[in-house]
């Protein structure tokens, strides 16, 4: 049997890395589902609860989602009444993101158990095997940045 190669070593880092993460994000959906929230929904409210208001646009680049996937995401949270938004008056384009009374409720109310469930699923790894994994994946994420802002080659 020939020792893998480089290429096959990162083909099979790309599926296990592809498979944990389809596993934990279901782990996730599921577990907010029972919320009646999605996880970029779960993800406003969860940064807007830690940061504070925030204009849409930095709520935009803290969630990872495109600017019309923002204001998707704010017209559901204002309809189901967890958030609302300001203008900005420095900048009439801009709006504020603020968490409504309810939000922040249901935000206090679900964090626990949310931030519970990925520990549980986290309990895969031990404490050292986690700062392993984080400054690994934290690496590739970096050097896959890089490339993309590099010319191709």
């Amino acid at each position: 049997m020939n020792e893998p190669t480089d290429t096959d070593r990162a083909l099979k880092l790309w599926v296990v890395l592809a498979r944990a993460h389809a596993a934990v994000a279901e782990r996730v959906r599921a577990d907010l589902l029972r919320h009646g929230l999605t996880a970029a929904e779960f993800g406003v409210l969860e940064a807007l609860y830690h940061k504070g208001p925030m204009l849409l646009g930095e709520v935009q680049k803290k969630i990872l989602v495109s600017s019309g996937g923002i204001t998707y995401l704010m017209d559901r949270l204002v309809t189901k009444g967890y958030t609302e938004r300001r203008p900005c008056e420095e900048d009439r384009r801009a709006s504020w993101a603020h968490l409504t009374p309810a939000g922040t409720a249901l935000i206090e109310n679900i964090f626990p158990g949310h931030a519970q469930m990925l520990q549980d699923t986290m309990a895969g790894l031990d404490e050292r095997e986690k700062e392993q994994a984080i400054r690994l994946i934290r690496k590739l994420g970096l050097h896959a940045a890089s490339e993309l802002a590099e010319p191709a080659r």
